[in-house]
């Protein structure tokens, strides 16, 4: 291990020997659970090397960065992060065009801005730019990596984190190490899940489900050139890689730190739910998925500890905590990951104007732990799955079954009352399964309601729209709005004309940036200026609320009318009590709550006004009204309301 360090200097000698002594250990842990019949000395030494070669070259900036967050290591649970999520070509055009927009980031108050992904996938139908072809080159039209790399110190010096997509579960058939199995080399064909024939295929896909059944049914392609069946999950271009291959491992450790020395500050790693196979299972949240990413957290610390990880993880509520460590993983693994339950439960809250199963779901979901962070969104680039328990909707007194369809005709516009106007995705009539595409704007309905021109509606859609981002800002972990969703942008009603778009109507969710409505982003006459403006009021608010440190403990309260969810946030600086009315009608609560949660002066930071209760000791809640209250401070800043309406 010795000659490893050669050639640098005392102070960089000390600082990998001391990162070696504390993390070391974890690396070998995560190996000896992946390898368990390999002596892995051999795999560490590589994987060490590979740390220590990064550090190296890491420039004196990041290395700086290094030391920042180490001095502050719940960097990314300050109440000050706030995100934003676009494609950059949807967004600015190009990485240089995005450079010229970082001041309207600011003046939202990201902090956090996750680019869909950029790097080179293959031509033609590439999922999004999921089907990577190569993770060393930028997209020709975007621009190149000293473009990613300029971008990422401008975003730094901005104060806000750069965040890319780092697809683990499969390449693209394009990509160097698929063309080279198909070339006949076995080392490569060894990255990939290969048969001969359809025995073992067909063994595996009596419990695998199919993502994309409309169009990718199946999980296995046919080769020609190799001669016998990939694992393809996703689509038949995308294969699936061999994370049982220690090779693998390897190859994208060294992905993860070339990546980190860019300047990216956060690696979202896509479909890691999917990256461990085995057989009479659905092959997803398999106990080697957390090992995988222990390795390579592990080597980024070594080389690279500013980096943080962030897992893509949409599964069942009772799996979601374990993306973020637990057991012999607490602390090791991703330091954030999405909170799909909680997307799922604000849809079904605006959509029944109940909280029943929304109280159940949230209140059952294991703790987080302490070094966790969650990923909050009213909805993100991908459709909405009904992700709810069955034993949840049970104890709610529901059928699991009968309310995920009822979720999926309201939103998609069919059920009688509806003002939601989102598109059907993948529909599956054997599974009932029947996901939804849409705009915050269109499934709140005030995208429509203002189309008409119909004032009562757009005040209502706006409304729903506000109440349902400060469930979002208000639960603890950092905010993501979807790019268009700040200003209140309606679904694309051309998005089936793009070439590669006409079969997945996600993409009317992804719509291009308009930039003529940013314009109009502080006229409060607009819904534009109305959305955006309600928007930077939370980042506002939320960045001085220290009971809004992620690492703050969340209680659903129970006791309150079923229209009304109210939330207690503890932290060790004080408490805060979130209320949210989820129905169109006035709801009232009980004042004692804030004196149960410890607040003697309740003052809603949202509205700027003290709260008080009336002579039967209840407040009153105007409808979809969003109260975040904490103990009032000395000296009150004069605040007004936000008009809504």
């Amino acid at each position: 291990m010795a000659s490893l360090l050669e050639g640098l200097d005392d102070a960089d000698r000390e600082t990998i020997e001391l990162r070696l002594e504390r993390w070391c250990d974890d690396l070998v842990a995560a190996l000896t659970v992946l390898y368990p019949d390999r002596d892995v000395s051999a795999l560490t030494l590589r994987l060490v090397e590979r740390a220590v070669a990064a550090h190296r070259v890491r420039s004196p900036e990041l290395r700086r960065l290094d030391q920042r967050r180490l001095l502050r290591p719940d960097w990314l649970q300050q109440p000050g992060m706030f995100g934003y999520a676009c494609y950059t070509d949807r967004f600015a055009g190009d990485l240089e065009g995005l450079r010229g927009r970082i001041d309207y980031l600011r003046d939202l108050g990201v902090t956090y801005l996750h680019l869909m992904p950029l790097l080179q996938p293959r031509e033609g139908d590439n999922d999004g730019g999921y089907a990577v072809q190569d993770y060393r080159t930028v997209r020709a039209d975007l621009g190149d990596v000293d473009d990613l790399v300029r971008l990422a110190s401008d975003l730094r010096g901005q104060g806000i984190s750069l965040v890319l997509d780092l697809v683990l579960n499969h390449v693209a058939r394009e990509h160097e190490w698929a063309e080279r199995a198909r070339a006949g080399e076995s080392r490569y064909r060894d990255y990939f899940h290969v048969f001969p024939d359809r025995v073992m295929p067909d063994a595996y896909e009596r419990t695998l489900p199919e993502v994309f059944p409309d169009f990718a049914p199946g999980n296995f392609t046919w080769d020609d050139d190799l001669g016998g069946w990939v694992w393809t999950t996703f689509n038949e271009w995308q294969w699936d890689v061999n994370w049982a291959n220690p090779d693998v491992l390897v190859e994208y450790a060294d992905i993860v730190l070339y990546l980190a020395n860019l300047g990216v500050e956060v690696l979202r790693l896509d479909a890691i739910a999917f990256t461990w196979k085995r057989l009479g299972t659905n092959c997803q949240n398999q106990a080697e998925v957390h090992a995988v990413t222990q390795a390579l957290r592990t080597v980024a610390r070594i080389a690279c500890p500013a980096l943080a990880f962030k897992a893509e993880a949409i599964v069942g509520p009772r799996d979601l905590v374990q993306y973020l460590g637990q057991g012999e993983h607490a602390g090791r693994v991703s330091d954030l990951a999405y909170h799909n339950s909680l997307m799922v439960q604000v849809w079904s809250m605006l959509a029944t104007a109940s909280t029943g199963l929304t109280k159940q779901a949230l209140s059952s979901l294991p703790t987080t732990p302490p070094s966790g962070t969650w990923i909050c969104y009213v909805r993100c680039h991908d459709d909405i799955g009904w992700a709810i328990d069955d034993g949840d909707a049970a104890a709610a007194g529901l059928d699991g079954h009968a309310h995920r369809r009822f979720l999926s005709n309201w939103y998609a516009g069919e059920h009688p009352g509806s003002w939601a106007h989102g598109l059907v995705f993948q529909h599956n009539p054997a599974t009932g399964d029947k996901r939804i595409s849409g705009t915050a704007a269109s499934l709140t309905g005030l995208a429509h309601a203002h189309a008409l021109g119909d004032t009562t509606g757009t005040g209502l859609g706006l409304a729903r729209l506000f109440l349902a981002h400060a469930i979002i800002a208000g639960w603890g972990g950092i905010p993501v709005v979807w790019s268009g969703d700040e200003l209140g942008m309606p679904n694309d009603p051309r998005w089936a004309q793009e070439p590669g778009h006409e079969d997945d109507n996600r993409w009317a969710h992804r719509e291009r940036l308009d930039w003529g409505l940013a314009a109009r982003r502080d006229d409060l006459g607009t819904v534009p200026g109305k959305v955006f403006r309600g928007l930077r009021h939370l980042a506002s608010v939320r960045a001085g609320l220290p009971p809004l440190h992620a690492s703050g403990l969340t209680r659903v309260l129970w006791e309150t009318d079923d229209g009304v969810l109210a939330v207690v946030r503890t932290h060790p600086s004080g408490s805060m009590l979130c209320v949210y009315n989820v129905t169109s009608s006035w709801q009232t609560l009980e004042v004692r709550h804030f004196a149960e949660a410890g607040i003697t002066r309740p003052f809603d930071v949202l509205g700027g006004y003290p709260v008080f209760g009336g002579v039967d000791g209840v407040a009153s809640l105007s409808p979809y009204a969003a109260w975040w209250v904490i103990d009032a401070p000395s000296q009150v800043p004069h605040a007004s309301r936000l008009p809504l309406d």
